[in-house]
């Protein structure tokens, strides 16, 4: 089978004709333009292509989530964050967040998180619809998280670590404020060993659809952001 290509004003097709191998590849082409993006993540459709490849857009089935009552918070996490040794903000260094999550990691030689990529991702996040969490040791990062908020849905897209469980911090303070926001999903796309630690599940792309569909439509929280003061979840 094969793949539409496209156009700049072409809509998506219906994400039931992404294929099965490779699990969700839906379309190539278009644009990573503000409009294209957040009518993909609308769609529950997402970016992802290497270096040498056209823009390639995708919908797997089934699909990682994290149900925002649902995060795994350790007993040695949370008195990592009891101790209070590293301070936690949101939407205060988005370039420094995405540049560290396009690092490679484990002699890994590239990565898709490409200078287009992060372009694209800095739009949006200048027109308050991507979002970082930061964590701090003194002035350094030593940790963080980013990704995109339509409505009350959060699609995650990556997240960094230079000090162990740095990102752990981020997801678990992210999740404590998108909480009092009143989410309930965050979007991890695919499936790790890692993501299923921390409590992710995957479920059917159809389901994960209906809740798109119904979380996108909500108000949105506006941006810059900024977490309120309070303990993450344990």
């Amino acid at each position: 089978m094969t793949i539409p290509w496209l156009a700049p004003d072409q809509p998506f097709p219906p994400v039931d004709q992404a294929l099965v191998s490779p699990n969700g590849l839906l379309a190539a082409g278009a644009d990573l333009s503000v409009a294209r993006l957040l009518a993909a993540y609308r769609r529950g459709i997402f970016p992802w292509f290497s270096e040498g490849d056209p823009v390639l857009w995708w919908s797997p089935d089934p699909r990682m989530v994290l149900r925002v009552d649902q995060l795994r918070v350790s007993r040695s996490l949370a008195r990592l964050m009891r101790r209070g040794h590293w301070r936690v903000t949101a939407d205060t260094a988005f370039d420094a967040v995405v540049g560290a999550c396009a690092a490679p990691r484990g002699g890994a030689p590239g990565t898709w998180i490409l200078p287009e990529m992060r372009e694209a991702y800095g739009r949006l996040a200048r027109q308050g619809a991507a979002h970082s969490v930061e964590v701090w040791e003194a002035d350094e990062l030593a940790g963080g998280l980013y990704g995109v908020a339509v409505g009350r849905m959060f699609f995650g897209e990556s997240m960094f670590s230079r000090r162990s469980s740095a990102s752990k911090v981020a997801l678990a303070a992210l999740v404590a404020q998108l909480a009092r926001w009143e989410f309930e999903l965050i979007d991890c796309q695919m499936s790790t060993p890692h993501l299923a630690s921390l409590g992710a599940e995957e479920i059917p792309r159809a389901e994960f659809l209906a809740h798109v569909a119904q979380l996108v439509a909500r108000p949105g929280v506006p941006g810059p952001w900024a977490f309120e003061a309070a303990e993450a979840p344990v």
